[in-house]
């Protein structure tokens, strides 16, 4: 390819993603490093189901670069990060082509090597989390944890791949001396679940994508009660943003490699660390008395055994 923005039209079948991808290359061109240059020049010619399966360290070798020169591209090309252009062509490729074709490119991708396996599972959970990172500010987080840190009780919503972390945020909030409760039903039986809601309460809100009628219930309902909203999710910000207390953002799998709820449980366990130490007696105090309960469970002669050892 020559080194020149009208070289960039190799690539074939473009969907609204590649499409976008190489726009922005051919507007930014003139302004690109040599470096990035090599990498745009990658990225353009590349096919996009190999784009979602490459880390920012292969990319680099490839383009003869660096991983911290994929990033500083794709930052320079408008993208927040490598899973940010993943997320635009994972749209295409999941409207397109079918689940279990999906799966079957996975496991072409990822073959029998145990050691690429491992480093491919790695390398993507290490990029959502960090792109995770990046993407929530300060001022967010705060008024996340102050809307939580308030609440008479905080109700977790998460159904599907989402109910892992609103489960897990709703088990350590009790565990910390909180009132929570998990809550995950779907059609007339959410509204079941709605009516406990009052004023001074929270709701957090865990979905990567895919708006719900749910959910404008739900904020209907925490609006008309005087309850307050925080959502974790990688698509719904700009549809809730205005309507609730925070919007926090977790980038979902664009591959399916790594597990769907990953970025959300360690959104729960920020906010849960940031809750700990705001009220760090009855923290303390609570797991104290959880402890007492499970010694009380164990049998007897586990008991016997740990007042000796004390």
């Amino acid at each position: 390819m020559e080194d020149s923005a009208d070289g960039l039209t190799e690539l074939t079948e473009a969907t609204d993603g590649v499409t976008r991808l190489r726009s922005v290359v051919r507007d930014s061109w003139e302004e690109l490093s040599a470096s990035e240059r090599a990498v745009a020049r990658l990225l353009v010619t590349a096919q996009a189901e190999r784009l979602l399966f490459a880390s920012a360290q292969e990319l680099g070798t490839e383009s003869g670069t660096s991983n911290a020169t994929v990033v500083r591209a794709l930052q320079r090309l408008g993208y927040a990060g490598l899973p940010a252009l993943k997320r635009e062509l994972a749209a295409d490729f999941t409207n397109a082509v079918a689940p279990e074709v999906r799966l079957k490119q996975r496991i072409a991708h990822v073959g029998r090597d145990l050691d690429g396996i491992w480093g491919d599972v790695f390398d993507e959970a290490q990029e959502r989390i960090e792109h995770c990172r990046r993407l929530t500010g300060p001022e967010t987080l705060k008024a996340a944890v102050t809307a939580l840190a308030e609440a008479g009780e905080v109700f977790c919503y998460g159904v599907a791949a989402s109910e892992v972390a609103a489960r897990h945020l709703a088990l350590a909030l009790g565990r910390i001396g909180r009132r929570a409760r998990h809550i995950g039903a779907t059609g007339f039986a959410f509204a079941d679940e709605l009516l406990p809601v009052g004023r001074g309460d929270a709701i957090v809100v865990f979905q990567p994508g895919r708006a719900l009628t749910e959910f404008t219930v739900l904020v209907e309902r925490a609006r008309a009660v005087g309850a307050k909203v925080v959502f974790v999710t990688d698509e719904l910000g700009d549809a809730f943003a205005d309507r609730v207390e925070a919007v926090i953002t977790a980038p979902h799998t664009p591959t399916g490699i790594t597990a769907e709820s990953l970025t959300g449980l360690v959104v729960a366990d920020a906010l849960l660390l940031a809750l700990t130490t705001l009220d760090e007696t009855r923290a303390v105090e609570t797991s104290h008395q959880l402890t007492a309960l499970r010694e009380q469970l164990l049998p007897e002669k586990e008991r016997d055994g740990r007042g000796r050892k004390g």
